[in-house]
C-alpha cells in the first residue's frame, strides 16, 4: 500500500478513533505531508533511518530559495507526527521503520514576553470610553488575565453563560473540559460588555467593521454576528500594548503566561497551575518556575548568614568545642 493512502487512513483514525480537534488533524496532515514530499518516500519500507535523517537535514539546512531553516520546535512536530504515523503503521503490522528509532531534536530553554505587573495594570486600563468596542476590548484584556485562557478557548466562548458565577466551563485541547475562575473586575467587564449589547449572536465576544456606530451598532452586529477570530483578538492586544506605552511584544498569550506567574509567584503549587492551564503534562507548566526563580533571592537574603559563625561556634556544646590539642593534652 502506497504512503498517501496510508497517512490519509491514520489522519481519519486520529479523528474517529482518537478524537483528535479537527486543527491537530491539519497539523500532522502537514507535517506528514512534507515529509513524503521531502523524503520522496513512496511505500512503508522506504522510510528508513537514513531517509528521515535526510529529512531533518533539510528542514534545517534548507537548500538555496527554500526559505530560513526550520526551527527546533516545529523540528521535532514534523518528528511527533512522524513517530505517531510509524506506530500506527506498526499497529496494522505494516513493515517500516520503529517509531522509537526516532529521537527529538534537543531544544533550547524556552523564553517567554513577559511585560512587568505596572505595563501589565496599564494594558487592562487601556480602553477607555463607553462604545461598544471599547466595552468589549476591555472584557477580553480582563478576561485574558482573570482566567489564563488560550485564545482559542477566548474566542469560542458562548454568549449565554451564568456571568454572575465566579467560575466556567470551557473547552480546550483535545476537547478537555476544564473550570476557570473569573475575578470581580473580569466578571463585571463582561457584563457591562453584555448589557451594551444589541445584536442576538450567541457568540460571547463578535467582530465589529471598522467605522461602527452607535447608530447602526445593531446592523453592523447583525451582518457580522460572527465569534471573533484569533487575529483580531492578537491585534487587539498589540493596539493596547502600544497604548499604554508597553515597548515589548505583547500577544494574548503574554497575558496567559502573567496569569501563571502570578500564580507562582504567590504561592501556587506547580499541579494546580497546571490545571488551571489546562496543560496535559506537568512538564509543560515546569517551563514557568525558572521565571519565579526570584524568589530564591529572598530566601537566601532572609535565612542565610542570619547567624555569624562565631555565634555559631559559641552556641555548640563544650564537648564539641574541645580544639584536638586539648584532647591530645588529656
Amino acid at each position: 500500500m502506497d504512503l498517501p493512502k496510508l497517512k490519509q487512513e491514520y489522519l481519519e483514525y486520529l479523528e474517529i478513533e482518537k478524537g483528535r480537534a479537527l486543527r491537530t488533524i491539519e497539523n500532522y496532515n502537514h507535517y506528514l505531508s512534507r515529509f513524503l514530499t521531502l523524503s520522496s518516500a513512496k511505500k512503508p519500507s522506504d522510510i528508513t533511518e537514513e531517509t528521515v535523517r535526510t529529512f531533518r537535514l533539510r528542514l534545517n539546512r534548507p537548500r538555496e530559495g527554500m526559505g530560513s531553516p526550520v526551527s527546533r520546535k516545529t523540528q521535532n512536530y514534523h518528528l511527533i507526527a512522524l513517530r505517531g504515523f510509524l506506530k500506527y503503521l506498526a499497529r496494522r503490522n505494516v513493515a517500516t521503520l520503529p517509531a522509537d528509532r526516532i529521537e527529538l531534536a534537543r531544544e533550547v530553554g524556552r523564553t517567554f514576553d513577559l511585560i512587568s505587573e505596572d505595563e501589565l495594570s496599564r494594558l487592562l486600563r487601556a480602553p477607555d470610553g463607553d462604545t461598544l468596542i471599547a466595552l468589549r476590548d476591555r472584557a477580553i484584556l480582563e478576561l485574558l488575565f482573570s482566567t489564563g485562557l488560550r485564545v482559542s478557548e477566548l474566542c469560542a466562548l458562548p454568549r449565554y453563560l451564568d456571568w454572575n458565577r465566579d467560575e466556567i466551563s470551557v473547552r480546550g485541547k483535545g476537547g478537555k473540559v476544564r473550570l476557570v475562575f473569573l475575578s470581580e473586575s473580569s466578571k463585571a467587564a463582561v457584563k457591562t460588555y453584555l448589557l451594551k449589547r444589541t445584536d442576538m449572536s450567541d457568540a460571547l465576544f463578535v467582530h465589529y467593521g471598522p467605522g461602527a456606530r452607535a447608530a447602526d451598532e445593531k446592523e453592523n452586529a447583525a451582518r457580522e454576528s460572527h465569534h471573533i477570530s484569533k487575529r483580531s483578538v492578537e491585534r487587539i492586544v498589540k493596539q493596547y500594548a502600544v497604548k499604554a506605552g508597553i515597548d515589548k511584544r505583547v500577544t494574548p498569550h503574554t497575558i496567559r503566561h502573567m496569569f501563571a506567574t502570578d500564580l507562582l509567584r504567590n504561592g501556587a503549587d506547580i499541579r494546580s497551575v497546571q490545571m488551571l492551564l489546562g496543560h496535559a503534562s506537568i512538564t509543560t507548566t515546569q517551563v514557568y518556575t525558572h521565571i519565579t526563580d526570584t524568589h530564591l533571592k529572598e530566601i537566601h537574603k532572609n535565612f542565610h548568614g542570619k547567624k555569624s559563625l562565631s555565634r555559631l561556634v559559641g552556641e555548640l556544646p563544650k564537648r564539641q568545642r574541645r580544639r584536638p590539642a586539648d584532647e591530645a593534652g588529656r
